[in-house]
């Protein structure tokens, strides 16, 4: 059994774009600048953009952080927006999701400039991406592509079961280990909650994306020895023995599963990790396209 190490892989891609952007800056040229938008005070959302902030900085892009209360209206949001969009300044632009009630996802998303789209949300960027166009993938899934890349581990036919069908996730990397592609070519079964004989389903798999957000769900009953499985949930699970009151979970119960696969990713420090690496690549190709 190997662990996919994401926070490993997530640095190399870093150093990488680090030394693209000293060569920019070399040359004169503007450094990447990523706008992120952050409504309300969750806590997960702020460590999330906490992250994304302070990896910008470590590689050397511009961060603008701009906050709104979580009672703010949508037509103020959507017209920063349009503002961002209107920047020049500005090359990739991110809405912390998810969102208070009062605001539309789907039109935040929308109203994002699809060339500013480094999360890979926007429907033009979505539609290129499943037409197999140049296009900004999904920050987690291209994160996953980009560890299984670099563990190079050989997907052609294998048999992939996603669980989980969020537009964020599990539909995009349903369709991105299907295409024609070094970390694709599988055979892809994308399960839901609907699905029946799961567990039957799941131990037929070569590959498992555990991508429904409940903790713990895979189990060792669930798995084939020899699977690869990417876990990507990351719940927040109350534990009194921790010093800050809670465990971080994902969705694969990790001490039974990993025994009997011959790669896996921990949470934390697996597809997490990735997921900003990934964002902070369509940030350098939203600058570099546009110069």
């Amino acid at each position: 059994m190997q662990i996919l190490d994401g926070k490993l892989v997530a640095q190399a891609v870093k150093n990488d774009l680090k030394l693209k952007v000293d060569a920019l800056k070399e040359k004169g040229k503007k450094t990447p600048h990523l706008a992120a938008v952050l409504v309300g005070s969750n806590g997960a959302s702020e460590t999330y953009v906490a992250s994304k902030v302070k990896t910008c900085g470590e590689i050397g892009y511009q961060s603008t952080l701009i906050r709104f209360e979580a009672d703010v209206a949508e037509h103020v949001l959507l017209q920063k927006i349009q503002e961002l969009n209107a920047d020049d300044n500005i090359d990739g632009i991110l809405v912390q999701l998810p969102l208070p009630k009062q605001i539309a996802e789907e039109k935040v998303i929308n109203t994002i400039a699809a060339e500013k789209d480094v999360d890979g949300f926007h429907p033009a960027n979505m539609g290129k991406m499943i037409q197999g166009q140049p296009a900004y993938i999904p920050a987690t899934p291209y994160g996953i592509l980009l560890l299984l890349e670099h563990y190079k581990i050989e997907t052609k036919g294998k048999h992939a079961v996603v669980i989980g069908r969020s537009n964020i996730v599990g539909r995009p990397i349903s369709i991105l280990l299907s295409q024609n592609t070094p970390t694709g070519n599988c055979t892809v079964t994308l399960c839901h909650s609907h699905t029946r004989n799961l567990k039957a389903i799941c131990r037929q798999a070569d590959i498992i994306v555990a991508a429904l957000g409940k903790p713990e769900f895979l189990t060792a009953d669930m798995v084939k020895d020899g699977a690869i499985v990417i876990d990507v949930g990351i719940t927040r699970v109350e534990d009194q023995t921790k010093k800050k009151g809670y465990a971080i979970k994902g969705d694969v119960h990790f001490e039974t599963v990993a025994p009997k696969c011959s790669y896996i990713t921990p949470v934390p420090g697996g597809v997490g990790a990735m997921t900003i690496a990934a964002l902070m690549q369509n940030t350098y190709l939203a600058a570099t396209q546009k110069q």
